[in-house]
């Protein structure tokens, strides 16, 4: 483990060998909220018997409006979710047994390290799946270049093209220039094919997310140019309405509330103006349906 951690963009530089002072504020280990069985990921990625994701615990941002924030919550104590590295390889090798082969890694960015360790000893014992990188998009282009051949699927969120927005609710006003570029460096290593088995499971490629917000329906229209001008108008794109506002939202008068359908149909409406044309468009209705409780043992049930 590095003893002078940069694996992200926030580039701490501190020993999580000694103590969780970085702005994660986790130690080296492995601090995992939940191993489970999840279908609510995009056709290719869940298919009909879903996908072994693994939520890490924290995150290297801290969007106010996570749906995660009981395990993102860097304020909340991380000791709680440490699983010993055995414990970790067996939870996911019972899924794995069950008939699902496809590994996805939720908020991985700030434990690159120990998910490639995951990823080794699983392969050592014979399981090899299909790897899955689902990330918030703030990445190092170094380190996705130590995932190249690791990773078979990118599945990166795509929040912010305004840095202003970025700051106020993530943190991190270098949030477009750093997330472009990964994204490009995903692209590099994926190109624009989603390829898929006989069974409709992705085995490799990329699919980029974005999230419309309320209010800010200027942020998507410029998420969306990007992607069409600077990536590829072949790309997959998962378009998300699933916002709803959690107890910090509330703070912002702006997003506290839903989308409503006036903003979402100029969205999906420049999506459609800029064709790109593979991918999903969710039902405004989805709200509803994306309240995980990582206080149960299966979260999303």
């Amino acid at each position: 483990m590095t003893l002078n951690c940069t694996i992200c963009p926030r580039n701490c530089n501190v020993d999580r060998n000694e103590k969780a002072s970085g702005y994660c504020r986790t130690k080296n280990g492995f601090f995992i909220s939940s191993i489970t069985v999840h279908h609510g990921e995009e056709p290719p990625i869940s298919g009909s018997k879903g996908i072994c994701n693994v939520f890490f615990a924290h995150c290297n941002l801290q969007c106010i409006y996570c749906q995660n924030f009981q395990i993102s919550d860097n304020k909340n104590p991380a000791d709680k979710f440490e699983l010993s590295f055995e414990e970790t390889i067996n939870q996911i090798k019972k899924i794995l047994d069950s008939g699902i082969n496809i590994l996805g890694f939720v908020s991985p960015s700030h434990f690159v390290e120990q998910m490639i360790q995951i990823i080794k000893e699983l392969n050592q014992q014979k399981y090899f799946p299909t790897i899955v990188y689902n990330t918030n998009g703030y990445d190092k282009i170094e380190t996705l270049q130590k995932l190249e051949k690791y990773v078979d699927i990118y599945l990166p969120d795509l929040k912010y093209s305004d840095s202003e927005i970025a700051k106020k609710y993530s943190g991190a006003k270098d949030y477009p220039q750093i997330a472009f570029e990964a994204i490009k460096e995903m692209h590099r290593q994926k190109d624009d094919l989603l390829y898929t088995n006989r069974d409709g499971y992705a085995e490799s490629g990329m699919i980029i997310r974005h999230l419309v917000l309320p209010n800010h329906i200027e942020n998507s229209l410029n998420i969306l140019r990007f992607i069409a001008n600077e990536i590829s108008q072949d790309i997959h794109v998962s378009l998300m309405s699933q916002y709803y506002p959690t107890a910090n939202a509330f703070n912002f008068s702006e997003i506290s509330r839903t989308l409503n359908q006036n903003e979402y149909k100029k969205v999906v409406a420049e999506m459609k103006k800029l064709n790109l044309n593979n991918g999903w468009i969710q039902e405004l209705s989805s709200n509803d349906f994306y309240k995980p409780d990582f206080e149960k043992e299966k979260p999303f049930e």
